[in-house]
């Protein structure tokens, strides 16, 4: 594997952020909504909300 996975992963930077601002949300929020409704969503927004719960987890460990 890539030792760049992270930005292979994210093929459209901050496309996700525009969507929950768009939706006056936080992309945490917006990540819990589409997450907990994934039939609401289509299934871009579902993989980047997954993606934007996996890289906060991954933020959140490094810190800690």
């Amino acid at each position: 594997m890539s030792d760049k996975w992270i930005q292979d992963a994210i093929k459209r930077p901050g496309a996700f952020t525009k969507k929950a601002d768009k939706r006056d949300m936080t992309v945490k929020q917006f990540a819990e909504q589409v997450t907990s409704n994934p039939t609401k969503y289509n299934s871009r927004t579902v993989k980047q909300a997954n993606l934007a719960k996996t890289l906060a987890g991954l933020h959140k460990n490094k810190k800690s």
